[in-house]
């Protein structure tokens, strides 16, 4: 799952949860509607000045939304079964497993 995609996610369930139209929170955040949907559906990468503005018109702290997305991306990534990496060594290559994931990965994006 793209970082795009999961922030897109967030931003639109947060917006529904509160029975907001496109048009009122792109407003609100001084963007245009076109440029809101297509954040939401992860088309579009957003600036940090224009996701806090989102968040501003959506009343949430900008942090909050990152530890979601980054729960999300983690559950997402927990799904996905990485393929073994293959190293060139020597000549030849070798297979090794992709590190495991640690304790703190998701709150590491969110930081």
């Amino acid at each position: 799952m793209l970082l795009r995609s999961a922030l897109g996610d967030e931003l639109r369930r947060t917006r529904l949860e509160q029975g907001r139209t496109l048009a009122e929170v792109a407003r609100q955040a001084r963007v245009s509607m076109p440029y809101l949907s297509e954040v939401e559906r992860g088309l579009k990468e957003v600036s940090s000045e224009v996701l806090a503005a989102l968040c501003a018109a959506l009343g949430v702290e900008l942090p909050d939304l990152l530890v979601a997305v980054a729960f999300q991306l983690s559950a997402a990534n927990s799904v996905v079964t990485a393929a073994p990496v293959r190293r060139l060594t020597s000549g030849r290559f070798e297979t090794a497993a992709p590190p495991a994931p640690r304790p703190g990965d998701a709150y590491a994006l969110a930081a």
